[in-house]
């Protein structure tokens, strides 16, 4: 999983964590939702964009960027992409944002004077993930997002702090399985050499003993036994998927092979 996809996990876990980081939230945030929406003629999709709550007025819609690597064409296909979908949705929204993340300022493109006026409004702002200050003082939601760029030394002990955190909140069993998971995952993530059994000693937490998991590994034996058919199986990798499982642990647990499992994630993705 890259770091794209990360983050859009992220952003799907807590919708209104983009609005944590813009200086002027919607009073509406806490009911906007995460999608990605596609555009025809030519058809491309836009994955990260924000969608105002139904009968909300007036309707603002937020197109976010997560960019890790150097692309001196992103704020090219970003405003092309962005207009273009509004351009073909004319009648739906009153008002548009843009929010572009970056891990540092040394990956920002460097010749932005084209997109001058568009950069230097009120409608798009850049986020550096790491000028947000200290990690221990934001919320949650952000952490998770700084914790994407900290470094192998720092990674283990902040993640360490972060689990802590989260344990200590007042939120839903499910909430904390949640978190705790991601965090496991960007960890992994960063330790690509380890296995996820690996990481998850280094940061004291077992997946196996979290509801997400259990829930999971239920579904995937019940269905399994009751069903008894191909088609089934592979109908619950994606949600098995969605709660962090990796692509071992659902082979073991459907009894597929890890082509099976890859082939149907590929399916999924290009549908």
């Amino acid at each position: 999983m890259g770091r794209d996809a990360i983050f859009y996990r992220i952003f799907q876990l807590y919708p209104k964590l983009l609005f944590d980081l813009i200086e002027q939230p919607p009073a509406t945030a806490e009911s906007y939702r995460f999608e990605s929406v596609e555009v025809k003629e030519p058809t491309f999709r836009i994955d990260g964009v924000f969608l105002p709550p139904p009968e909300t007025s007036p309707r603002i819609i937020f197109f976010a960027e997560v960019q890790f690597q150097k692309d001196e064409l992103l704020y090219y296909r970003f405003f092309s992409e962005s207009l273009l979908y509004l351009y073909r949705n004319p009648s739906l929204y009153d008002d548009w944002y843009g929010i572009i993340i970056f891990p540092s300022r040394s990956l920002e493109p460097e010749n932005i004077t084209i997109h001058r006026s568009l950069l230097g409004g009120s409608q798009v702002q850049r986020i550096y993930l790491d000028e947000l200050g200290s990690f221990d003082e934001q919320k949650v939601s952000i952490s998770l997002m700084q914790l994407t760029v900290a470094s192998e030394v720092q990674i283990v002990e902040q993640a360490k702090r972060l689990i802590t955190r989260v344990q200590q909140q007042d939120i839903s069993v499910s909430q904390k399985d949640d978190i705790i998971d991601l965090i496991t995952t960007i960890a992994v993530y960063k330790f690509a050499n380890l296995s996820r059994e690996e990481v998850e000693a280094m940061l004291g937490v077992k997946l196996e003993e979290t509801r997400v998991y259990q829930q999971a590994k239920a579904e995937g034996r019940e269905q399994g036994r009751e069903q008894g058919r191909e088609q089934l199986k592979l109908e619950l990798i994606p949600r098995m998927l969605e709660r962090g499982m990796t692509m071992e642990d659902i082979a073991q647990l459907l009894g597929l092979s890890l082509e099976q499992v890859r082939l149907a994630i590929q399916q999924e993705s290009s549908e």
